[in-house]
């Protein structure tokens, strides 16, 4: 069998982020005290869509990535760690579902593989207003679009590099009123690089990091911005079969770094706030080949994440499969 070069699995990756943020409670602790308020709003990218080889672009090729994510929590954290209830009894769940594609090119710059990528996607859940106990449900509807329209990849003999410029665009239906927006209503534009370092010759024990710096734009008809975030997402793992099959072990950590500017859009009772969130992530990945005895049809990706550590917002777990299908497929000998 030819070698099977594990990067391929891990073109989704980035775009679970963006709706497994629009899928995720975007709420934070209201904490009786009296400093300023402060808002508490998450933006596009959501910390557990990347893992094991996040530093690494795919062999050029065109990809086609239908996944499915599922995000659900029963937490919700104060910025001391201490666990408080939401009014709304019982657990969050939400579900999403993104098909796009990925391709990249023979086309250098810099020396790189130059890329781009589309990702649509659906969801049935979206949580935007930062106050305990509001649940925004809909119908699965369009959510906000991601593109890249920049990825570069570097391939040396033990690390490969990526950077690139991701943006989300605000598609989705989004009122700052309603209470069945599948939007966030706002451009968010990200900024990432990363790495992945293999520990031997033949590129099988490997660690990775990718790390993203996210901004917005307000929010559409109101004077709301959120703050930036920085996110780092990677895994260590290892890859057998000539590198078809990969397992290890994937996690993430994200921090909002600026506060939210709320303007006039949102009043709270005076002496209530809100401060940065963080959270961390960790838990299992496996990426198996589905293949004949000449062909590899694609590459089944399953990533599961606890959350620990959280503060100032909601402690769950995430579940994400993804199918990735070259165009043509690859052939194998």
């Amino acid at each position: 069998m030819t070698e099977v070069d594990t990067r391929s699995s891990t073109c989704p990756a980035r775009t679970t982020r963006r709706y497994l943020s629009l899928i995720t409670l975007l709420v934070g602790l209201i904490a009786l005290i009296s400093n300023p308020l402060q808002g508490q709003f998450l933006g596009h990218n959501f910390r557990g869509d990347f893992g094991l080889l996040s530093g690494s672009q795919p062999e050029p090729s065109l990809y086609f990535a239908p996944m499915y994510v599922r995000f659900e929590a029963d937490k919700l954290r104060n910025r001391f760690g201490d666990e408080i209830r939401p009014d709304i009894p019982g657990s969050v769940d939400s579900n999403a579902f993104v098909a796009g594609i990925w391709y990249v090119s023979d086309f250098k710059i810099l020396g790189a593989n130059y890329g781009f990528m589309v990702f649509p996607g659906f969801s049935d859940n979206v949580f935007e207003v930062p106050i305990l106990g509001v649940d925004q449900r809909s119908d699965l509807g369009f959510t906000d679009l991601y593109f890249q329209p920049l990825n570069l990849g570097w391939v040396t003999e033990r690390v490969d590099f990526t950077a690139g410029l991701g943006i989300t665009a605000p598609t989705g239906r989004y009122d700052i009123e309603a209470e069945d927006n599948i939007g966030l209503g706002m451009w968010s534009f990200e900024p990432y690089v990363g790495a992945s370092v293999y520990f031997d010759e033949a590129r099988s024990w490997h660690f990775a990091t990718i790390a993203g710096y996210e901004t917005h734009t307000k929010k559409k008809d109101t004077d709301i911005k959120v703050g930036d975030i920085l996110t780092l997402e990677g895994g260590f793992g290892k890859s057998f079969m000539e590198g078809a099959l990969s397992l290890g072990v994937a996690y993430n950590a994200q921090w909002k770094v600026t506060d939210d500017n709320l303007g006039q859009s949102i009043t709270l009772p005076e002496g209530l706030r809100i401060g940065k969130h963080r959270v961390y992530g960790a838990g299992p990945e496996a990426t198996i080949p589905i293949a004949t005895k000449s062909k590899l049809i694609a590459l089944i990706n399953v990533r599961y994440f606890w959350d620990f550590g959280a503060r100032t917002t909601l402690e769950g777990n995430a579940l994400v499969i993804t199918a990735t299908f070259p165009v043509p497929s690859v052939q194998l000998q």
